[in-house]
């Protein structure tokens, strides 16, 4: 099956979105609670940031709020320098970002870092096509404001965490690999945000570990039970929106990604405003054929569009979320459409803001840099100073 790249730049987003929404029903899991170990990729260099990022009152972010000096890199675990060069260290080089491979069980996650290690926790999840590389812009942001920053890419994306079989990337794995990551840096508690699969994944785990979150932002993808109802409204939209997600599903799918030297794959990096500089730590990662297979699987793992549940009412696994949040959705989003956006304030029964961004496309952490780097740092310290 192929799809034109004209129409895949508008509707590829609603793929992912459509088996991500809190439809899935997937298998539990049992993960392993070995010890980790972290590992710097390459030597951190001082953070330059725009003035326009500098945040006056970020002294508040001084306080470690119940962290203790184990988050420090070097007091978890010992470490080995890695001297390896890539497209990547190249992209990042003077942003004052470290990466890292953090060893967990049987996986080893690459990562990017940056921040003080005492400074208030955040993690950021990715979506599909993109790795950790598309939030160099809030990792680079949030670290000159004092937070301590780490974007993992995610199991698949990871080289050393890319397990064979479908069933290996069901939602509630992929779940617990971010709780292990934080177990890891020993986050009892931390922010969390993430864009497209990245911010699907973060609904679920607010719904699973409240206690383990101090905020959540998840940009783009609404609730997953506001969602659901979208795409089963036979007088909405969603659902042509999301039609394209059985093509993510088949096995051929990953091999249309790749013909014609990717083109498919580079045209979405495309619709994100990139050159073809910027987007090759992208295919670096994701532009070979066992990696793009491996986060199709996410896809693939996870059963589409569940019927109502009698009992409770309701289509998605997902509870109300009592996390403080800030959800972030867009007017240009083809994928996504307002009426799940719109649905998303009655599922969060904890303080909720709502941020639309009018005139960008689904590419928010690149195409709205700026503006989503201001509107976090502000719902972030603010959640910070209500703490103190």
């Amino acid at each position: 099956m192929k799809i034109a790249e004209a129409k895949w730049a508008e509707i590829h987003v609603a793929f992912l979105f459509a088996i991500l929404m809190g439809l899935l029903s997937s298998c539990s899991t049992n993960t392993s609670d070995a010890p980790s170990n972290i590992r710097p990729n390459n030597p951190s260099t001082p953070i330059e940031v725009s003035e326009d990022f500098k945040k006056k009152d970020n002294s508040v972010l001084k306080e470690n709020h119940g962290k203790d000096d184990d988050m420090d890199l070097t007091k978890i675990e010992s470490i080995q320098e890695l001297n390896e060069q890539s497209t990547l260290s190249h992209q990042l080089e003077g942003k004052g970002i470290r990466a890292i491979v953090i060893d967990i069980g049987d996986f080893s996650f690459d990562a990017l870092i940056a921040g003080p290690s005492s400074g208030e926790p955040i993690m950021l999840l990715h979506g599909f096509p993109n790795t950790n590389y598309q939030w160099r812009e809030q990792i680079v942001a949030l670290a000159e404001a004092g937070f301590s920053v780490i974007a993992p890419n995610q199991r698949g994306y990871s080289s050393g965490a890319r397990p064979t079989g479908i069933e290996s990337y069901t939602s509630e794995k992929l779940v617990e690999d971010v709780r292990q990551i934080a177990d890891a840096l020993h986050w009892e508690s931390f922010h969390l945000a993430g864009h497209d699969w990245g911010a699907f994944i973060a609904w679920e785990f607010a719904g699973k570990y409240p206690d383990r979150l101090r905020s959540l932002i998840p940009i783009s993808v609404p609730h997953p039970e506001a969602f659901a109802i979208a795409l089963a409204d036979p007088n909405g939209i969603q659902a042509q929106m999301s039609s394209y997600v059985e093509f993510f599903q088949q096995a051929e799918s990953t091999s249309t990604f790749l013909d014609d030297s990717a083109s498919l794959l580079k045209s979405i990096y495309e619709s994100a405003g990139l050159s073809t500089k910027e987007m090759e730590p992208y295919l670096q990662v994701i532009g070979k054929t066992e990696a793009l297979d491996a986060a199709l699987n996410w896809y693939r793992a996870n059963s589409f569009s569940p019927s109502l549940d009698q009992a409770t009412n309701r289509r998605s696994n997902t509870p109300d979320i009592e996390t403080p949040t800030m959800y972030i959705w867009s007017t240009e989003d083809t994928a996504l459409g307002r009426q799940g956006a719109e649905l998303t304030s009655s599922f969060v029964s904890g303080e909720y803001r709502y941020e639309v961004f009018e005139g960008v496309n689904h590419w928010i952490t690149e195409i709205a840099a700026e503006q989503l780097n201001t509107v976090m740092l502000d719902f972030l310290i603010e959640k910070v100073k209500s703490v103190d």
